[in-house]
């Protein structure tokens, strides 16, 4: 079964290349993209992810924000933010706030399929 992944990022063309990316590693599909923060809390609510993949920094409701309507929504999906980013307070307040991982814009894709890999895990026993 492949892991459902819905993409948020105010960027079309990052939206566009990250879609093709992630549809094409094996065991992955994108299931939804939104644009903003409050499209990314009606859109999970739709196509119930596994993993949102979700900027932080979005006009309207932020992605912090966002992220927790949609684990308060549902408690199973998780969180892997991107950022531009890298100061250790604002990765440590977005991994306190309930993001499973964090993922600099920067990165090569390799590191955002392995975080998508590690945050759909081994079930818990």
């Amino acid at each position: 079964m492949n892991t459902r992944v819905m993409i948020v990022d105010d960027h079309k063309m990052f939206r566009d290349g990250l879609r093709g990316l992630i549809n094409a590693e094996p065991g992955m599909e994108v299931v939804g993209e939104a644009v903003d923060g409050r499209e990314a809390i009606e859109m999970a609510r739709k196509v119930s992810p596994d993993v949102v993949v979700m900027d932080i920094s979005m006009p309207g409701m932020n992605g912090i924000e966002a992220m927790r309507h949609v684990i308060n929504n549902s408690p199973k999906v998780k969180v892997i933010m991107l950022s531009m980013y890298s100061s250790g307070p604002l990765v440590q307040s977005v991994l306190a706030a309930g993001a499973t991982g964090y993922v600099m814009k920067g990165s090569d894709f390799a590191e955002l399929s392995a975080a998508i890999r590690r945050a759909c895990g081994p079930p818990d026993r």
